[in-house]
């Protein structure tokens, strides 16, 4: 296929059919991206935290839908079209499309993201591009928040550059849109092998939840406008 860039000059994208402003549109749908590094069926920490955010949104009547991103062929880039044949970045772009609240789920290795969780954000990177019709930014009205685990230091690191991508991006990432698993300096026991703070961290998610969906709630009800020109 023609290099996504030629001569190195950025193609314009085209423009995403996206909400109508002044019509109500209840919070309905949740789209979690787990970036671990393990393959399905292999079992995840990261998503046993995260069941804790997700199983509070369902009780309040939100879809919500899980990825594995290491389970599909995601190609380097930082556009929302295909860059290869096979390339499953468009599908899990429509669903992020279609969907009010977003919650990016990492480990943490070296104290930072995955570098799973780094090339979900770097194909994000297209949708700073693309607005809807009525001449917003794709991202605008909708919500952010952040799972983080591992046995080292680094989750609050973790958080901060995931949530400073999701911004750059065009997300609402509310107060408190975020928990993590952490037991302090050095070698330590997973989320699912327990410990003091599991309790903590159940807590914090459920908090989470309760935030992302306050927060979406409103621009649902009262789109904001296109930036001014």
């Amino acid at each position: 296929m023609d290099p996504v860039y030629p001569d190195g000059v950025r193609k314009p994208l085209p423009v995403r059919r996206g909400r109508t402003r002044g019509v109500r549109h209840d919070v309905t749908k949740a789209w979690v991206i787990n970036c671990t590094l393990k393959k399905s069926p292999e079992t995840s920490g990261t998503e046993a935290l995260f069941r804790t955010v997700t199983e509070r949104l369902e009780r309040e009547g939100v879809e919500v839908g899980v990825v594995r991103a290491v389970d599909l062929d995601i190609a380097p880039g930082v556009v929302s079209e295909a860059v290869h044949e096979g390339d499953d970045w468009p599908g899990v772009h429509e669903k992020l499309l279609a969907s009010e609240i977003l919650v990016i789920a990492s480990p943490t290795w070296l104290g930072r993201p995955s570098s799973v969780a780094e090339r979900v954000l770097e194909r994000m990177d297209g949708m700073m591009s693309e607005t809807d019709d009525d001449g917003r930014p794709v991202a605008c009205d909708r919500v952010a928040g952040v799972v983080v685990t591992g046995n080292e230091d680094g989750a609050h690191h973790v958080i901060s550059e995931i949530t400073g991508a999701l911004h750059d991006i065009g997300y609402t990432v509310p107060g408190q849109a975020w928990t993590y698993w952490n037991q302090g300096p050095g070698p330590g026991p997973s989320f699912l092998e327990g410990g003091s703070g599991q309790d903590w961290s159940r807590s914090t998610g459920r908090a989470m939840a309760a935030n992302l969906l306050g927060v979406a709630r409103a621009p649902a009800a009262h789109p904001l406008g296109a930036p001014p020109q």
